[in-house]
């Protein structure tokens, strides 16, 4: 199948592959892939399945990008979009050294846009309450079987169900992919209203947010993590979750032990900015020492 192609050129300094990053899954995840610097992703667009292909111009200032499968032209309409050119982060004013130093380091990150809000939302669902590498693994293992293959040239990568596919799923599949029930109903339910639920990404962050959490289910975590990544927005901060409040009170204070309150009132200044806020003290590498063990990795699979 030929490529269609567009080469664009951002408005500023772009850092392709920490604007992207956030859309992997882990390790081996079969729709997301950084090879020598060209990033490769298979979405589920509104047309159809497609596969892009992104990689910057060194010395030029452009970006180039690929796109084949029906979704194709889909994908490279919403180039621009998705690297953030609908982003502003003039509008951020850093009010810790941390962050200032951070901003500074990375002037090319901007918060990614997708258009698209059930490629996040599940693989969010099957983050709930479990470790990264569980979750990791359920969705390389459901796409690996119940996806399809993505369109273009490389090889492995895999397009995820469409909403009637991630319904059909039998539940046996659901447990060798060590997903308890809880969480594979959620999915079943967002999967059953998707067409309601992907209406979130033209919409402005509260409407948003009580679009997906009238899905039982799906609460102010799973919201944020999916609207960060589906609609770009800066204010989508994770509440709920086990490590970054520990990670934004150690970068901002020194203590340990912070809360999802003292959390919030840490990011008041940064009111309408406080995902990008805590992207930077992310990207700033100041993390608490770790103490405790791991969690161990769980496999209901084997019950």
């Amino acid at each position: 199948m030929p490529a269609t192609t567009r080469t664009w050129a951002p408005p500023g300094p772009c850092d392709l592959e920490r604007t992207l990053c956030v859309l992997g899954r882990g390790p081996g995840d079969p729709a997301f892939a950084v090879d020598r610097g060209v990033l490769w992703r298979a979405s589920r667009t509104p047309q159809g399945p497609g596969t892009l292909c992104v990689r910057a111009l060194r010395g030029e200032g452009l970006i180039e990008a690929e796109a084949w499968g029906p979704g194709a032209a889909w994908l490279l309409d919403g180039l621009p979009a998705l690297l953030g050119a609908a982003d502003d982060p003039s509008a951020f004013v850093p009010r810790h050294r941390v962050v200032h130093e951070a901003r500074r380091r990375h002037p090319g990150v901007r918060l990614a846009r997708t258009g698209l809000v059930l490629e996040s939302l599940i693989p969010s669902v099957l983050e709930q309450k479990v470790t990264s590498d569980e979750a990791y693994r359920a969705w390389r293992l459901l796409l690996q079987r119940h996806g399809e293959p993505a369109p273009g040239p490389r090889e492995r990568m895999r397009v995820m169900p469409d909403p009637a596919g991630w319904a059909m799923i039998p539940s046996w599949e659901w447990h060798r992919a060590g997903v308890d029930a809880k969480r594979s109903d959620t999915v079943v339910r967002a999967a059953r209203v998707a067409r309601r639920l992907e209406e979130a990404a033209a919409m402005d962050l509260p409407e948003a947010s009580r679009r997906l959490q009238a899905v039982p289910g799906i609460g102010p975590w799973t919201a944020a993590e999916t609207l960060q990544r589906a609609n770009g927005a800066p204010d989508a901060i994770t509440v709920g979750d086990l490590h970054l409040p520990k990670i934004i009170g150690y970068a901002l204070t020194g203590r340990r032990g912070t809360t999802d309150e003292e959390m919030l009132e840490l990011l008041a200044p940064y009111e309408g900015q406080r995902h990008r806020a805590a992207r930077l003290i992310l990207l700033s590498g100041r993390t608490p020492p770790r103490r405790a063990p791991r969690f161990p990795v769980g496999d209901i699979a084997r019950l």
